[in-house]
């Protein structure tokens, strides 16, 4: 029993030698290979051409898109990709209609445009450590008046776009844990002088020790 062609597995009549459309389909095929620039040749003699998928009237579609799917994969096109065995990002979660401008704004680290909604989110989440590169405790309550003052404002206009859900900070909670992180700071700083004092100091005590030992021997 001879095997069924790709043509009888799909439903449709075989197409023979002297069929029109069978002719017509290898004419086309012989130009588009006669019109495609000579594959480059590698070391041990191989060819490896990029060929473009053309599509024509009696084509399989999901076969051709294998096909070059398939030489896509040979040429390496697939290798190394930014996210190659990771997750995506902003999958899995709600839909953020937002989701455009917040990934350009993050992107770009772009401050000051969009609306105020997402300007203040992002504003929000950089807020602390903003007010830890400020100086006094004076700053600190400035900043957080002027942040506050925004968000009350925005949630006041009637603008469109996403609602400003940035909650307000509370001013002395805020100076509070500023303090603390100031505080937990120097701490690790006099850690780290102390430190590395001690480290100096036996070094110190080390080049003494090789200087005694070269003039006393029995030292």
């Amino acid at each position: 029993m001879r095997p069924r062609n790709d043509d009888e597995q799909r439903g449709r009549p075989p197409l023979r030698d002297t069929d029109p459309l069978l002719r017509a389909a290898r004419y086309r095929d012989e130009q588009d290979l006669e019109s495609r620039p000579a594959a480059p040749e590698f070391v041990d003699g191989s060819t490896a051409p990029e060929i473009r998928p053309r599509f024509h009237e009696h084509d399989d579609v999901g076969e051709v898109a294998a096909g070059a799917i398939d030489q896509a994969v040979a040429r390496g096109d697939f290798d190394n990709l930014a996210y190659a065995g990771k997750p995506l990002p902003g999958l899995g979660g709600t839909h953020d209609p937002d989701w455009w401008i917040k990934g350009l704004i993050e992107r770009e680290r772009i401050s000051g445009l969009g609306p105020p909604a997402i300007a203040l989110r992002q504003e929000a989440a950089e807020l602390r450590e903003r007010l830890d590169g400020l100086g006094g405790e004076r700053q600190v309550r400035e900043v957080l008046r002027d942040f506050n003052d925004r968000i009350v404002e925005a949630r006041r206009q009637l603008l469109g776009g996403p609602p400003v859900v940035t909650d307000t900070r509370d001013e002395d909670d805020e100076v509070r844990l500023w303090r603390q992180r100031r505080e937990e700071k120097a701490a690790a700083a006099e850690d780290e002088r102390r430190r590395r004092a001690e480290l100096e100091e036996r070094e110190r005590a080390e080049r003494r020790a090789r200087r005694l030992r070269r003039w006393i021997p029995w030292a």
